[in-house]
Formats: C-alpha cells, sequence, structure tokens
C-alpha cells in the first residue's frame, strides 16, 4: 500500500534508478474526469471525493541493469511524467502514468517495449543550492522538436517538511510503490521501492499546466500544492501480472 515506507522489499530487482531533484505539483480534480483516463481494471483513488493529478519533472541518473551493470548512455537525463492515483478490486494502489517524456530514443524505446507511454522532449534540469529550474519541449514520439515553453517551472525549495505537514494525503501521493503499465492488452504492475523521499517544503513558478492539457485533462481550477525532495536510490522489480 502506498504511504511513507515501502510496502514490501524489492528482493530481485532488475533495474536500478536514482531520482535526482524531483519536484512534486499536484492538483485536485473531479475523480470521473480522471477516470475517464485510466484503464477500466483500475480506479482512480479519492480524498474527500476529490482525486490528485501530479507531474513530476527531475532528473533520472545511474540506470543500471540486473547486478548493477550500468546501460551505456543513460548515466543522467531529464524526465517529467503526469500520474495519476489508483487501485486495483483487490486494494493495491499505485500509479497509472498518464504521460510521460525523456529526451533519450534509446530510453523511450526500451521503456514503450514494456508498456509505458514515454515520447520525447527537449529537455533541461538546472540546478542551484535553492533553486531547480525544469524545461521541457513539446513532446514527440519519434523525434526531438526544437525546445521550445511547453513546460518550464522555477522551484525554491525550503525546509525539511515539518511533521504536521507531512499528511497522509502527502504520503500516499508521494509514496507509490507499484508502477502500472499496460503490455499486450494485459495490465502489470511492476514494484518499486526506495528510501522515504526526504520531502521538503517549496514553491513553483512558470507555466506547468500543459502537460496536463496534453493528456486530456481540463485546466485546473486549484494551486498546486508543491514538495520536493533531492534524492533516492531506486529499485525495480520483475513486472507480474495484475
Amino acid at each position: 500500500m502506498s504511504g511513507r515506507v515501502p510496502d514490501r522489499v524489492v528482493l530481485a530487482p532488475v533495474n536500478f534508478q536514482t531520482w535526482q531533484y524531483l519536484t512534486f505539483l499536484h492538483w485536485s480534480y473531479e475523480p470521473s474526469v480522471v477516470q475517464a483516463l485510466v484503464p477500466e481494471e483500475l480506479t482512480v483513488q479519492q480524498w474527500n471525493s476529490r482525486t490528485w493529478v501530479g507531474i513530476t519533472p527531475f532528473q533520472m541518473a545511474r540506470v543500471r541493469g540486473p547486478f548493477r551493470v550500468p546501460i551505456p548512455g543513460w548515466d543522467a537525463f531529464p524526465e517529467l511524467n503526469v500520474r495519476a492515483y489508483v487501485r486495483t478490486d483487490d486494494g493495491r494502489d499505485g500509479i497509472w502514468f498518464l504521460g510521460m517524456v525523456v529526451p533519450k530514443i534509446s530510453f523511450v524505446a526500451a521503456a514503450r517495449s514494456v508498456g509505458l507511454p514515454y515520447e520525447r522532449s527537449a529537455a533541461t534540469v538546472s540546478v542551484g543550492a535553492a533553486s531547480w529550474a525544469y524545461r521541457f519541449g513539446t513532446p514527440n514520439p519519434f523525434k526531438l522538436l526544437p525546445e521550445d515553453d511547453w513546460f518550464g517551472a522555477t522551484v525554491t525549495v525550503g525546509e525539511p517538511l515539518a511533521a504536521s505537514d507531512r499528511t497522509e494525503l502527502v504520503d500516499s501521493v508521494t509514496g507509490r510503490w507499484t508502477a502500472f503499465h499496460r503490455r499486450a492488452r494485459q495490465l502489470w504492475g511492476t514494484p518499486v521501492s526506495h528510501e522515504p523521499w526526504p520531502l521538503r517544503a517549496a514553491t513553483a513558478s512558470g507555466h506547468f499546466t500543459e502537460p496536463l492539457r496534453w493528456v486530456g485533462l481540463p485546466e485546473p481550477d486549484n494551486k498546486p500544492l508543491v514538495h520536493a525532495a533531492s534524492i533516492v536510490h531506486t529499485r525495480l522489480g520483475v513486472p507480474r501480472r495484475v
């Protein structure tokens, strides 16, 4: 189940990834609006009769295969994903990715082969002591388009999140331990584990709602919740049929 601590240990990881300089931007939506975008086998989760959608820009780093073997060319690159929070009929919860972008065509090809909806996007992540800046261009499934202003955000990173602000909602939407995806008309779940997110308070400015419209959502009518985290070390297990 979702929460601050992984619900299982991934004992036999097939992929290792380091996620750096990650920002969580979250907006609430009417559940039926998001439900229309996820598979019928999954139900969007609700908090006080609303569901949440997240945009997470970050830097993917040190991608490794089994036995921690480095994958050439995948040492560090930006990623942005748009995510819904869902549950299966038997109560297992996780993430359904509405859209995902990276600049590397080799990573796009590998991820799409297992059913993850990656497309290419020109992208940069710039990191300062207390300010992180992200820029992603308009996505394209096949080629890298010239960089434009599809998504741009400057995030001011604050103090570690106070215990009183680390609510059940915050821990649930950030601590997700299954990634669902569809391959060959079958729904799969990939187990994920990493240390608890070192969440920090944050504020964001810029233009960052276009990815929501890109995946088929309307412009949100509320301001985002914003949190940041500097780094986690992730282990991904063997996908299992749902």
